[in-house]
């Protein structure tokens, strides 16, 4: 990536324990649970505050690279010289806040952004005001990857196996990036689908392994019209779920002939786009 960035992260514990009463068969017990922990993450760009999103701590870095690539803010690792989390010692908000300061030599590509994100855990572009304003430019399909069907009928139970956090708590999504081959390469959990997809993208463009060919893209819960768009974004092929997909999400996988694959469980799928990538091994 040339000159020497600078990627300093502050740790947060995904999860916290509280107690609890759980009631079961009639009877009350008392104990503690674990929940996955919930907090505000504040994006800024060479000091100005850009998006605030609800996201489970962890990968903060990679999930803020991320989300300025997936929103067209910033278009290659190189523009990025360094990524921090924001010094607060003892105070409210601590590790809550990433700055990101671009390269001299390239700045951001992105035009007109200075506008504010607020961003749940449940959705990613509320607050829109129009399709045009989340239509990003995308990249030209040119990755022509065919995945074997049979091998894509493994892989939510390779995900499941793969998400520590949710094994504790229960209660967060997961977007994994596989291999044509079936390999897992990177797992990210959140509250948000949106940002465990950008903190898998965020990962690849801090590595500067944009685009992202002949992979498959793993989301735990619904296909959204944001998620193909931001999984477009990175070039990424094919996307999957465990759940279905929105009218937009179909309507754009199909303009861009991706691969849309919904209610993927075990053997059966709903593939609703690119069924010409799907090739039997």
């Amino acid at each position: 990536m040339g000159e020497q960035k600078k990627f300093k992260a502050r740790f947060m514990p995904p999860t916290r324990k509280v107690r609890s009463l759980k009631w079961e068969a009639g009877s009350a017990r008392r104990g503690q649970d674990y929940l996955v922990v919930e907090e505000p993450l504040e994006i800024r760009l060479n000091g100005e505050a850009v998006a605030v999103t609800m996201r489970t701590p962890g990968q903060d870095i990679a999930l803020a690279a991320g989300f300025l690539f997936t929103e067209g803010i910033l278009s290659e690792a190189k523009q990025i010289g360094s990524i921090a989390h924001c010094p607060n010692p003892g105070k409210e908000g601590e590790g809550n806040v990433v700055e990101v300061t671009t390269s001299l030599t390239a700045p951001p590509a992105g035009v007109g952004w200075q506008r504010r994100f607020y961003l749940s855990s449940s959705c990613g572009i509320c607050g829109r005001s129009s399709l045009d304003a989340v239509r990003q430019a995308l990249p030209a399909a040119g990755d022509l990857s065919r995945f074997d069907p049979e091998l894509l009928s493994t892989l939510p139970e390779r995900l499941r196996r793969a998400q520590e956090v949710f094994s504790k708590t229960g209660a967060l999504h997961a977007a994994a990036l596989f291999r044509d081959d079936g390999e897992l390469e990177t797992i990210m959990e959140d509250v948000g689908r949106h940002n465990a997809v950008d903190k898998v993208i965020g990962s690849r463009l801090l590595e500067d392994r944009i685009p992202v060919e002949a992979r498959v893209l793993l989301v735990s819960g619904r296909l959204s019209f944001e998620i193909v768009q931001k999984s477009l974004m990175a070039g990424i092929p094919a996307l999957a779920g465990i759940s279905g997909a929105s009218s937009l999400a179909v309507d754009l996988a199909r303009e861009t002939k991706m691969l849309l694959v919904g209610f993927l469980r075990g053997p059966s799928m709903q593939v609703y786009s690119g069924e010409e990538r799907l090739q039997k091994g």
